[in-house]
């Protein structure tokens, strides 16, 4: 089963009218795109709804709607590229963003490529959506927000700022290539966040809560992603860290709590596995294809097939279904993410990585959900084997070298380890150190993976797309912690 839609939702260019786009319009373009003597080129068609609401100190201050409409057309003559986009399904407009980007791409002289009969992918489904969120009543979202506000205030009186945020979306994508693929998918993401402000004594500290993802209304069906659960879960963090101690600094073990933490995972070794860097030589991975790059516990996937999944893709943003790629195989590295240009570069089939934020963009290597598998180890095991070190649980933001893997990243809540058991919280906490050489100090690994709640976005050359990480808990035998020195 597919997502379905209401007329008021399908995009025009596939809804059967006047502006219909099929497989001979598109031949046309196609063929356009290729007269200046490209080798290959796509038709990236988009049309967008999206819906955002907000409640800050009990009261309304966003409800907003938006819809994107257009084309992006990319031509490609060995390595050059050349990519022109219009937000007018004009033929007049269309077949000028074509020309345009044959242009750019080949600059004219060379005989043209024929275009390949154009035959529908098959693609699978892994977010069949019922019933879209957006067709949901507005006063329905609101009273989301507010029982999340409710909840967050109610857990305790040292509360004194809630916000709330519910953002909703379908895209409905229809693409076409020279080489005979033509693929349509329609997206739904959603996303609810919550952030809430302790005060007592004169400290002050914040906490979120929120999840989603390509989901609708039935996100919310169960206990633990209710709209109250997560301003109880983002008034419980900031309650919690009220009484933080300040972070101890130097070299410790640091012990990753399941889930949200993969988001060092994506960012320190994730972004390095990406082909295009590697196509270009500038990540630590280039050339390392075949040896030990981590521990042997260490497994490393990017899925793009988890259902409902803020990362999951039924078919990337060039026209090929969505994979399960095993990146790391127990330390040894087997494979990086591909688009269409890297794979040709490399010799091997695209893995179904190819993403752009829209159509006035490229696709580029993406990951969608990238994850470390379990390992044989509990939790409290892991928990126990460490005397004195750190509790990573959230993860706030941080900067990382893709060339090298070094990493800075900030802790939004994490916790004292002192003789086997989690106790102070603590605040300022960095983590210093390189994503490769962490992924070798990994010397625990649990059995209790878990993935993330659909909180992550990932940005890269200035696009963002909706990504997920996961991972068990992690005990890293090593790392800088940067923070007051004891």
């Amino acid at each position: 089963m597919a997502t379905t839609l209401p007329a008021t939702l399908r995009a025009p260019f596939s809804s059967g009218g006047a502006a219909a786009i099929d497989a001979q319009l598109a031949n046309r373009l196609l063929g356009l795109a290729l007269e200046a003597g490209g080798d290959y080129a796509d038709l990236y068609f988009e049309f967008r709804v999206s819906a955002d609401y907000a409640l800050e100190e009990e009261q309304v201050r966003t409800l907003g709607r938006g819809i994107t409409l257009g084309l992006g057309v990319r031509v490609t003559k060995g390595d050059a590229t050349g990519y022109a986009y219009t937000e007018d399904l004009a033929w007049e407009k269309m077949a000028h963003a074509a020309k345009t980007a044959g242009q750019i791409a080949a600059g004219g002289g060379h005989k043209p490529v024929d275009v390949s009969s154009i035959s529908p992918v098959s693609t699978p489904s892994f977010y069949a959506v019922p019933t879209p969120s957006l067709v949901v009543p507005a006063i329905d979202k609101l009273a989301l927000l507010r029982a999340a506000d409710k909840a967050a205030r109610a857990y305790d009186k040292r509360i004194v700022k809630v916000q709330a945020s519910f953002a909703e979306a379908i895209k409905e994508v229809l693409l076409f290539t020279s080489d005979g693929r033509q693929a349509h998918d329609i997206q739904p993401l959603m996303r609810f966040g919550v952030s809430a402000v302790a005060e007592d004594a004169g400290k002050r500290q914040s906490g979120s809560g929120g999840g989603g993802g390509r989901y609708g209304m039935d996100y919310f069906a169960q206990a633990e992603r209710d709209a109250a659960a997560h301003g109880k879960e983002a008034a419980r963090v900031a309650i919690a860290m009220l009484d933080a101690k300040d972070a101890p600094a130097g070299e410790m073990t640091v012990v990753l709590a399941p889930g949200d933490s993969g988001i060092l995972l994506h960012e320190a070794v994730g972004h390095g596995l990406e082909a295009d860097f590697n196509r270009k030589q500038t990540s630590n991975y280039s050339g390392q294809i075949g040896k030990q790059v981590a521990s042997p516990l260490c497994t490393v996937v990017d899925d793009g097939t988890i259902l409902n999944s803020r990362g999951a893709i039924n078919v990337d943003d060039e026209g090929f279904v969505a994979q399960n790629n095993v990146l790391i195989e127990n330390g040894v590295l087997v494979g990086y993410m591909h688009d269409r240009l890297s794979a040709k570069h490399f010799g091997i089939q695209p893995t179904g990585n190819g993403r752009r934020e829209s159509f006035r963009a490229m696709p580029l290597p993406r990951m969608t959900n990238t994850s470390l598998l379990a390992g044989p180890h509990g939790h409290d095991e892991i928990v126990k084997s460490v005397k004195r070190g750190i509790y990573a649980k959230r993860f706030s933001g941080g900067q990382v070298n893709i060339s090298n893997g070094d990493f800075v990243f900030s802790l939004s809540e994490s916790y004292l380890i002192e003789d086997g058991k989690i106790t102070a919280p603590l605040k300022g906490v960095n983590l210093i150190g390189n994503g490769p050489d962490v992924l070798r100090r990994v010397d625990m690994l649990g059995s209790d993976y878990q993935l993330s709640d659909g909180i992550w976005t990932c940005g890269k050359d200035g696009q963002s797309v909706p990504v997920n990480v996961g991972t068990p808990t992690v005990r890293i035998a090593s790392i800088t912690v940067g923070g007051t020195q004891v």
